[in-house]
């Protein structure tokens, strides 16, 4: 089965701005595609927000493909 990436990200007006976040946490999907994007390897970014899984790595990405087809929010 194909994990949704909405299952594990949401925005609520209350945290952190209403960026996206990945639920339970005030970790922003933004701050993960960052590091992603200065090539910051997958276990170093667990290690440093231990509150999230291999799973909530693959919803930013997903996210953030969804966000370049859709050029909007997509939350």
């Amino acid at each position: 089965m194909t994990m949704n990436w909405r299952d594990r990200i949401t925005t609520d007006p209350d945290i952190c701005h209403g960026k996206a976040c990945f639920r339970g946490t005030r970790v922003m999907v933004c701050v993960v595609l960052d590091n992603l994007a200065a090539q910051i390897p997958i276990p170093k970014i667990l290690a440093d927000y231990p509150s999230l899984t291999e799973d909530d790595i693959r919803a930013a990405i997903d996210y953030a493909a969804e966000f370049g087809r859709h050029g909007a929010d997509p939350v």
